[in-house]
């Protein structure tokens, strides 16, 4: 029997793509979807290009109201409404409207939890000062904007070189701040390959990022309820803001209260289904681990992407479907200045401590002819088993052309190819869009000449 009311927790990626599919899997049932904050469906990964004023106004990244996600998609909607609490037995939510503080209760036939993850912060970081800023919704970046734009900033610290460290670095640079970045490991993007962190320790230097690694704790210095420096043993470094980039943790506070079966790493236990401990109760997106189809190990992947095509299959099987999640492989890729770096699969690090035997090879050319406008070199690493010589994973730095070397790897490792199958495509030519000698097919020629 198909359930007649699902709810769904959580309106940022994982919750929209669940609850519309949800209802198309589902049209007679009713769909509801609660959200705390006052926007759902907003492009988390855009607020960076929101600060810098590379996108124009924040309502440029909120892609649906409640009001136009009920009309677009048949889902019931309440913003400002926060799940507090589940009975399982009963199947009811309890949800407090922030609002007016009053409580309802909802009853469920099924539920979808999409309470997706929240900001790391660092003790002593972690108060309501003026401009400490982490940057992981629509209500961090209307905080930073307003305070940038109503006081007087002329420098920033950013702690945590990670994807949203480094695109922070970028946004606060555009607005003519001096930026100082901050890292406890010896090199940007520490879990980048070795190769790719040290030439954007150069990326940094030659746009005016102060870039200072391995430090010590640090720890705020405050006035009147805002930072003014950060103390790191005798060092101190004065700023206007500070940015908290160091990374996310799954949300699973709602799920802990309601005693379902929490995983090691921290994140709501589910089976190929998205189905929890609970049979009743589904979840997806930032608050789960995913199977990583190289290792076949549970892995954390808090990314817009798998959220939305993992909430796709929690809302299916929450409206009656029968859906399996399948293994993924981490693909990702994050601007750095006026370069662009993606990652596809296991790094070489991660092979080793998975203990993968592997081997690697490296290689820099020209993603264009010389002699055309744009042209520029690209740099890339690919590591492979071995034993079979399969692909494992790859690193780009370089051009936007990074990203389909990362895609077209990325099918390759689904398909459990080995390193030479570069070498036997049918790469595109044209002296504008693409070089002659395509970078992965220089890639794999190197592999066959390695012996180790």
């Amino acid at each position: 029997m198909k359930p007649d009311r699902i709810i769904v927790v959580g309106g940022n990626a994982a919750g929209p793509a669940a609850a519309a599919k949800a209802k198309r899997v589902n049209p007679s049932a009713q769909v509801i979807m609660f959200e705390a904050g006052n926007y759902i469906s907003t492009g988390t990964c855009e607020i960076p290009y929101v600060i810098s004023g590379e996108i124009k106004d924040y309502e440029d990244i909120v892609y649906f109201s409640a009001a136009s996600f009920k009309e677009s998609k048949g889902v019931d909607v309440y913003v400002n409404h926060i799940v507090e609490d589940i009975k399982r037995k009963e199947k009811i939510v309890v949800v407090r409207d922030l609002i007016d503080n009053s409580i309802k209760e909802f009853s469920y036939d099924t539920l979808v939890l999409t309470t997706g993850s929240t900001a790391r912060l660092i003790p002593g970081f972690d108060k309501e000062y003026k401009n400490i800023f982490t940057l992981k919704n629509i209500s961090d970046l209307i905080k930073a904007e307003n305070y940038i734009s109503l006081e007087s900033v002329k420098k920033a610290i950013i702690i945590g070189s990670g994807y949203i460290g480094i695109e922070a670095c970028e946004a606060m640079n555009k607005l003519g701040l001096e930026v100082t970045l901050l890292e406890k490991e010896p090199l940007p993007l520490p879990t980048a390959e070795k190769e790719i962190s040290e030439k954007v320790v150069g990326i940094l230097k030659s746009s005016s990022i102060t870039f200072l690694s391995s430090i010590p704790p640090v720890e705020p210095i405050v006035k009147n309820e805002k930072i003014i420096a950060v103390k790191m043993d005798e060092k101190i470094i004065e700023t206007d803001l500070a940015i908290i980039a160091i990374g996310f943790k799954p949300n699973t506070y709602l799920a802990q209260k309601a005693k379902l079966e929490i995983s090691k790493k921290g994140t709501i236990k589910v089976d190929r289904k998205l189905r929890t401990s609970d049979r009743n109760i589904f979840a997806a997106g930032d608050n789960i681990e995913f199977v990583n189809r190289i290792t076949n190990k549970p892995d954390y992947f808090p990314l817009a992407t798998y959220a939305r095509s993992f909430g796709h299959i929690a809302g299916e099987n929450a409206a009656g479907g029968n859906v399996n999640a399948e293994p993924v492989i981490r693909n990702v890729s994050v601007k750095i200045f006026d370069s662009f770096y993606a990652s596809v699969g296991i790094t070489g690090k991660e092979a080793e401590f998975y203990g993968i035997g592997f081997s690697s090879v490296t290689a820099e050319v020209r993603n264009l002819v010389n002699v055309m406008p744009g042209s520029r070199k690209v740099f890339g690493k690919i590591i492979f088993n071995r034993e079979n010589k399969k692909i494992l994973g790859a690193s780009f730095l370089g051009g936007r052309e990074v990203s389909g070397y990362a895609d077209l790897l990325s099918s390759l490792i689904y398909l459990s190819q080995p390193i030479n199958m570069l070498e036997m495509i049918d790469y595109n030519y044209t002296p504008p869009l693409s070089p002659f000698t395509n970078l992965l097919y220089v890639l794999s020629r190197k592999s066959g000449k390695k012996s180790n």
